[in-house]
């Protein structure tokens, strides 16, 4: 399949982000300007397309330069600069790619206000004069609104129907389906006493579960899978995706569970009664620190403060700890 249908991308130079913020704080919903227009409605119907960020950076990024159609009216100097300071706020190379959710979560948490990068206090020139909007509060008064006024978060009524239906497919599930690495979690929500009902995840109930059933059997599934993950806020359904940390969480998780799946000796697919597994898990992860402990700081798309917690605690979340205990007592293997 060709990539360009199965994913479409949107092309933008950097300022313009920082455009669709800065218009957000106008007023309206909806930003005025044609171009700003189109691309809040692209974004708003697929808010994890592709974007590549693309900008006159010349030198050896040269491949990439967009040229001096899309410049504002200042110096091409100042269209240079604004792009290349924004890009450096955002700690990107030019020609950066990354989903839209991820960009926008990373423009409002990394750049608080345009001032100094779409206009500067001291005017040393017509040159430098910069955006006449900059200096207004718009951008500021956009970025408070936050990612909602951009995506819009999963309905209430969807996210509980979703809860109602995924659960009832557990309990008759001939094999339940998780990703590896909230297995973890599932002991973390334990040992710290969320117990059922849970609105943002199946996961204390599919502990009950298992603990009156031990020798169901847990298949273990690639991304953010339905049966455990449907009623999350953070979750992409289209995707089988999740989107908890910056918009990107997928990456930090992934990385997790192919971490669990390589500590156990299994493989997506990988089937076992839950008692065996959890055995498994018990025996091999007795802390969550060397699989969950991130050293990235924010806002890193790798970065989330569960791996941040991990890497400040030698013993990894101590929930887990209490959790493991108490499940091997429950579970009977001690």
């Amino acid at each position: 399949m060709n990539d360009e249908k199965k994913y479409p991308s949107l092309t933008l130079r950097p300022y313009l982000a920082l455009c669709v913020v800065c218009s957000l704080g106008e007023g309206p919903s909806m930003p005025q300007e044609e171009k700003l227009n189109d691309v809040l409605r692209q974004i708003r119907e697929n808010p994890d397309m592709p974007v590549a960020l693309r900008c006159n950076a010349g030198d050896v990024y040269v491949y990439q330069d967009r040229g001096i159609a899309e410049d504002t009216p200042e110096s091409v100097e100042f269209n240079r600069k604004r792009d290349l300071d924004i890009l450096a706020a955002l700690d990107l190379a030019p020609g950066s790619v990354l989903p839209a959710r991820t960009l926008f979560h990373l423009v409002l948490k990394t750049i608080p206000t345009a001032r100094g990068i779409c206009c500067y206090d001291a005017v040393t020139s017509d040159a430098w004069r910069g955006c006449p909007r900059a200096g207004s509060g718009c951008y500021e008064k956009g970025r408070e609104k936050g990612t909602a006024a951009i995506i819009s978060p999963r309905g209430e009524d969807e996210m509980a129907k979703e809860k109602e239906k995924s659960l009832a497919a557990m309990y008759a599930a001939e094999a339940i389906s998780i990703r590896p690495h909230i297995l973890l979690c599932a002991v973390c929500q334990y040992g710290g006493g969320t117990r059922p009902p849970f609105k943002p995840d199946n996961l204390p109930e599919f502990i009950q579960h298992i603990l009156k059933n031990p020798d169901t059997l847990v298949a273990l599934a690639e991304g953010a899978d339905w049966m455990m993950c449907a009623p999350c806020p953070r979750r992409v359904p289209e995707l089988n995706a999740c989107v908890n940390v910056l918009g990107s969480g997928g990456l930090s998780n992934q990385k997790r569970d192919l971490d669990v799946l390589q500590v156990l000796g299994l493989c997506y697919g990988s089937t076992m009664k839950a008692k065996d597994l959890y055995r498994l898990i018990f025996e091999r992860i007795p802390t969550t620190r060397e699989v969950c402990r991130r050293q990235n700081l924010p806002p890193s798309v790798w970065w989330d403060g569960c791996g941040e917690n991990n890497d400040r605690n030698p013993r990894g979340n101590e929930n887990y700890e209490k959790g493991r205990e108490m499940l091997k007592k429950e579970f009977e293997l001690i």
